[in-house]
């Protein structure tokens, strides 16, 4: 039995495991296997293959079920309660990359929507592949204001990262100059049509501060010989990416990093593993291996490795560091600071304004480019010009201009020639900005376990509690506002701006559970995403942001990534591990 328990931990055991496959994961998994690591990538939910497993990627309108794709009601409500919240992300097209939540249950104390999908590429084959960089003053921001702690790295220490990340997923967009939105290593942008070009000149004419720029987004327009080798090619503007991308245009893990992943052969990729809880070893004093669940079977099992990279997205790696128990962190893994599963922040949003646009109804545009335009942040940037009294930190604006196609109308009245004529006609034009705004860490914003309520595999679920509070309240109503002076200034009609309301986690940028600082007894991790009490474990998704910017936080995270693989590799050839 001795030698059986032997050449079984000799078969389960590698030299660095990776929990998830999502945006971080495929990046760790990237770089430790090209560094000569034999790699394990456990990831919860099933296989899905790039170009084999995206069954729905060509489908054409008139081939879907229901019109548009449209769930029915019952459905949605049934098996989607929260994935629904979105309002356009569970489609007939779209739904087997989103959780059921009748499955996946948890428990909110406060409203907080938890937008998943549990696969293979994770989130990386939904995401809104918008990519910009954090800022000198957000790596300054905490300690400058006097909130939470400050993080343990300044821009200058991610900033060859971010050149490195950007350059193997294709970011295509335009340098702008901007202190407060660092440039970057950028494929040609995309273009904005007749009327954003219209809104940029006329607004950038009344308001100098507010500068209009093309969406940066990971999309290829210009690809490399690397991007090539891949099996990439350019973006042929479908606007169909959630899908999945046959052409591998948009950075996703499954066309891109597990692939160069995959050609070391040091990757062993295991689906359907869902990591419970991280093994410590008392005598080595530190991390040893995993603990996994079949999610097929049932069957536990136990994996093992010199160093272990948590990147199964911030709220399940804090998730799983909680449940990982021990004499020696009997209140969660290197859970020292009690700040684990703590200061959970979001990006607030569904605040701006829309307006009709007249005199451009003889142009339309080509394609249905998957981008839009981009309002970097103009307040509270250090000088007295854009100083906030009544808040902190800033926001950007997301958004375009476009006309209804064909499809605008489906359900309504007519039939014949006469309806098949309006319905080719597109409808008028439309301008529209939405805000992204900054959500401050808060302690008491937070995740705990709860014991009392079982997911279908026996394990524990979240309690999520979390609510913005005065200052993004006060920043709400200065986004709105300033969405409408833009819009006014660019001659538009009928401007009107809108709150609809916001729950945390709508913005679906989970982060700040296991936060990164300098000083083990208010944090989490170390300036290298070390957890501080253990330091053969490494955290590289959202867990880790110390505070949120007002930009998507994805690229920042697979240059924190890149970044601590390339550590972790340097400290275990030194011994340090």
């Amino acid at each position: 039995m001795a030698n059986l328990n032997g050449r079984w931990r000799r078969e389960n055991t590698y030299d660095a495991i990776v929990v998830g496959s999502g945006i971080s994961g495929g990046w760790a998994a990237k770089e430790l296997t090209q560094k000569g690591l034999k790699t394990l990538v456990l990831e919860r939910g099933p296989m899905v293959r790039h170009l084999e497993d995206y069954p729905t990627a060509t489908m054409d309108p008139w081939e879907a079920k229901y019109p548009q794709g449209k769930l029915p009601p019952e459905e949605l409500k049934g098996h989607y309660p929260v994935q629904m919240r979105t309002g356009y992300a569970v489609t007939e097209y779209t739904k087997h990359f989103f959780v059921r939540d009748d499955e996946n249950p948890y428990t909110e104390e406060s409203r907080f929507d938890w937008i998943r999908g549990y696969h293979v590429g994770g989130r990386s084959l939904t995401w809104g592949r918008q990519t910009y960089r954090h800022s000198p003053i957000d790596f300054e921001a905490n300690a400058r204001d006097g909130v939470a702690v400050d993080w343990p790295i300044r821009y200058a220490d991610l900033a060859p990262w971010y050149d490195y990340v950007e350059r193997f997923i294709g970011v295509s967009g335009q340098n702008e100059g901007l202190a407060h939105l660092p440039d970057g290593q950028f494929q040609p942008p995309m273009e904005m049509n007749c009327v954003e070009k219209a809104f940029k000149s006329r607004a950038e004419s009344r308001f100098p501060d507010r500068r209009i720029t093309m969406g940066r987004a990971a999309h290829l327009t210009e690809p490399t010989e690397e991007q090539l080798s891949l099996g990439r090619s350019k973006c042929q503007h479908r606007n169909m990416c959630s899908r999945g991308c046959p052409f591998g245009a948009y950075f996703s893990s499954n066309s891109a990093t597990l692939v160069a992943a995959e050609r070391t052969s040091n990757l062993r990729m295991r689906p359907n593993s869902i990591v419970t809880s991280l093994i410590f070893d008392p005598a080595a004093g530190k991390a040893s291996g995993v603990r996994v669940l079949d999610a097929e079977t049932g069957e536990e099992s136990e994996y093992y490795a010199k160093v272990i990279f948590l990147c199964a997205s911030a709220l399940n790696s804090a998730g799983i560091m909680l449940n990982s128990t021990s004499d020696r962190f009997p209140n969660g893994f290197g859970n020292g600071s009690d700040q684990l599963g703590r200061n959970v922040m979001d990006h607030h949003l569904n605040v701006g304004a829309r307006a009709q646009v007249e005199g451009f109804d003889d142009k339309y545009y080509s394609g249905r480019r998957p981008n839009g335009i981009y309002v970097p942040r103009f307040r509270n940037l250090g000088d007295e010009g854009s100083a906030r009294k009544d808040y902190m930190r800033g926001f950007g604006y997301q958004g375009g201009a476009s006309r209804p196609s064909w499809n605008r109308d489906l359900g309504g009245e007519g039939f014949g020639a006469e309806r098949k004529t309006a319905l080719t006609q597109p409808g008028p034009w439309t301008m529209a900005l939405g805000g992204f705004g900054e959500i401050l860490p808060y302690a008491d914003n937070r995740i705990t376990l709860n014991h009392d309520v079982k997911d279908k595999y026996g394990q524990p679920t979240l309690k999520i509690k979390v609510s913005i509070r005065e200052n993004e309240i006060a920043m709400r109503r200065d986004m709105k506002a300033s969405a409408v002076e833009l819009l006014e200034a660019a001659g538009f009609k009928n401007v009107q701006g809108a709150d609809l309301g916001y729950a945390p986690g709508l913005g679906i940028h989970e982060m700040g559970t296991a936060r990164m600082g300098r000083d083990p007894r208010t944090s989490v991790l170390n300036a290298h995403n070390q957890v501080h009490e253990c330091t053969n474990v490494y955290v590289t998704d959202g867990a880790a942001m110390t505070s949120a910017s007002c930009v998507n936080p994805s690229l920042t995270y697979m240059a924190l990534t890149a970044r601590a693989c390339d550590h972790a590799v340097k400290a275990g050839k030194k011994g340090e591990l």
